[in-house]
C-alpha cells in the first residue's frame, strides 16, 4: 500500500463540545484550519494551507458522496454527510459535516466552509453499510468514472427507495 494511504485501523475521536472547522477556495485548497482540524488530521498548518481538501480522503469513503457534495455546493446550496477521514498517521475518524459556500460582494461563490462535529455511533452504524455498497460498486468497474457513475446513480436510486427525496433527508433521519 502507498504510504500515503497507510491505514493504522485505529479510530480517533475529538470531544462533542469540539468542532473542526476549515475553509477552502472555490478548487477545494484548503484556506483556513482551526486548531481542532490541526489536531485531528495530524498535519501542521502549513501542510494543510494550500493543500486540497481530499488530502484526508479515506480509501473507504466511497466518491459519489463527494460527486454529490460537490454537485450540491456549486448549485449555492449546503449540505450535510457523514464522512470518513483519515489522519495523516493512517488512524481514521468519522465526522458529521455541514458545508456550505460562502458568496463574495457580487453574490458569486469564492470558497466552502466545513463545520464537522463527533457523529452519533448509531448514525455512523448505519451508513456504514450503505457506504461500503456504493464503494464496492465503484471498484468493481474497471473504468473509474463509469464506476463513479453507476455508484451515483445508486446512491440516488437508495434515498428514493428509503422514501426520502434528498440525501440530506436521508442524512438527518438516520442521525435522529
Amino acid at each position: 500500500m502507498a504510504a500515503d494511504l497507510f491505514l493504522t485501523g485505529k479510530e480517533r475521536s475529538f470531544r462533542p463540545d469540539e468542532i473542526i472547522v476549515s475553509k477552502t477556495d472555490r478548487t477545494g485548497k484548503i484556506t483556513y484550519a482551526n486548531d481542532v482540524f490541526i489536531a485531528m488530521s495530524g498535519y501542521s498548518e502549513d501542510e494543510l494551507l494550500g493543500a486540497p481538501h481530499s488530502i484526508l480522503r479515506h480509501p473507504a469513503m466511497p466518491r459519489c458522496v463527494f460527486r454529490l457534495l460537490w454537485d450540491v455546493i456549486e448549485l449555492g446550496d449546503e449540505i450535510f454527510a457523514y464522512v470518513l477521514n483519515r489522519a495523516k498517521n493512517g488512524d481514521e475518524y468519522w465526522v458529521f459535516a455541514h458545508v456550505t459556500p460562502n458568496f463574495g460582494p457580487d453574490g458569486a461563490i469564492v470558497g466552502y466552509h466545513s463545520n464537522r462535529r463527533v457523529p452519533k455511533q448509531s448514525a455512523v452504524e448505519t451508513v456504514k453499510p450503505l457506504y461500503a455498497q456504493l464503494l464496492e460498486i465503484e471498484k468493481s468497474n474497471p473504468d473509474r468514472k463509469a464506476g463513479l457513475e453507476q455508484s451515483y446513480a445508486a446512491l440516488k436510486a437508495t434515498v428514493g427507495q428509503l422514501g426520502f427525496s434528498s440525501y440530506d433527508q436521508l442524512i438527518f433521519a438516520i442521525c435522529r
